[in-house]
């Protein structure tokens, strides 16, 4: 891995990090839901439709899918800008 040093840089890696992992958190609990709900209402999935399903475990699966992501992503952001604890 390359050692940059540029703070900058880092940060913003870090922010568009951050905001993909919201993004894609919003689209899984606002996205599908509630306002796609409807479209996802014919799709079953353990008894009930899918728009019900990310209601109410899809997206706090999604969530701490994102939680784990966002570690193992910062570490090697970490490692690549010199800034990791040893």
């Amino acid at each position: 891995m390359e050692n940059h040093n540029d703070s900058s840089g880092y940060w913003r890696a870090n922010v568009r990090l951050i905001l993909g992992c919201l993004v894609i958190w919003a689209l899984c609990s606002y996205g599908f839901g509630i306002l796609l709900r409807p479209l996802l209402a014919g799709i079953r999935i353990g008894g009930t439709d899918l728009g019900f399903w990310f209601a109410q475990q899809g997206a706090i699966i999604v969530f701490m899918v994102l939680i784990f992501f966002y570690a193992w992503r910062m570490n090697k952001l970490d490692k690549q800008y010199g800034v990791d604890e040893e």
